[in-house]
C-alpha cells in the first residue's frame, strides 16, 4: 500500500507554462535578447531557473553574468505574475484531497526556486497538509539528484521505499524517482511527451488524474 506520494509541481500539479514563459521573455527583453514562442518553453522548463535561463539565452550569451542578470529581472516579475495564468490541472485538487482523506501523506519536490514553489502550493492548495514543500535551494543539488525525495521521506517518517511513489511529467522526474529507489508514475498532461516518459520505464504512466488515482490507491 502506498503511504507517501511526492509530486512534481510544474506540469504535474499546476499548468504554469504561460506565466513561466512570460516571465522569462520579460527577462530576455530587459537584457536585450530575442524572446521565445510559448511552445518552446515546454522543453526549456523543469531543470531549475538557471538552466532555464541558459537554454533561453542566445548562443554566445550563456555566461554566469548574463544568467544572474536574467534572474534579477525574472524573479520580481514572476513573483508578481505567477498566478496570472497558472491553474491546477483539472482533477488534481480532488485527487490530492482523496489521497489525504485515505491517510496517504503528500509532498512536493520541484526544481522551481523554493520561494516560488511554496507560494504556489500554499495559494492553490491551502487546505492540504504537505509533509514538505521543497524546491530549488542554494547549495542543494536539483533533480534528478534524489536528495529532495530522501528529505521528504525522512520528514514523513517513512523508511520503506516500496511504499513511496514519485509523480512527474518529465524525464527529470522519472530519473529522480529511479535515483531515489521509489516507484515512479509519469503523467501525460504536462509539458513533455508520453514517449519521453516511456523511455525511462516508469512503474506506470497516467493519462488522467482519475487513472493516476487508481494507481496510487492500489
Amino acid at each position: 500500500m502506498t503511504e507517501l506520494v511526492i509530486f512534481d509541481l510544474d506540469g504535474t500539479l499546476l499548468n504554469t507554462i504561460e506565466d513561466l514563459g512570460n516571465a522569462c521573455n520579460h527577462a530576455l527583453e530587459m537584457c536585450g535578447h530575442p524572446v521565445h514562442d510559448m511552445k518552446e518553453y515546454n522543453m526549456l522548463v523543469g531543470r531549475g531557473i538557471y538552466n532555464l535561463f541558459r537554454g533561453a539565452l542566445p548562443e554566445g550569451h550563456r555566461t554566469d553574468t548574463e544568467v544572474r542578470r536574467m534572474k534579477d529581472f525574472f524573479i520580481p516579475w514572476y513573483d508578481a505574475h505567477k498566478c496570472d495564468r497558472t491553474r491546477p490541472y483539472d482533477g488534481m485538487p480532488a485527487l490530492l484531497g482523496t489521497l489525504e482523506a485515505r491517510g496517504i501523506k503528500l509532498g512536493v519536490a520541484s526544481n522551481k526556486y523554493q520561494d516560488g514553489t511554496e507560494k504556489l502550493v500554499r495559494h492553490f492548495f491551502p487546505d492540504l497538509d504537505f509533509v514538505r514543500i521543497l524546491g530549488q535551494r542554494e547549495g542543494m543539488p536539483i533533480k534528478p539528484d534524489p536528495g529532495i525525495v530522501d528529505e521528504i521521506m525522512r520528514a514523513s517518517g517513512l523508511t520503506d521505499k516500496s511504499k513511496a511513489v514519485y509523480v512527474g511529467d518529465s524525464d527529470v522526474d522519472m530519473l529522480t524517482g529511479r535515483n531515489a529507489g521509489v516507484r515512479t508514475v509519469g503523467v501525460t498532461w504536462g509539458f513533455r511527451s508520453r514517449e519521453e516518459l516511456a523511455g525511462l520505464e516508469p512503474w506506470r504512466i497516467a493519462d488522467t488524474p482519475q487513472e493516476l488515482e487508481g494507481y496510487l490507491l492500489l
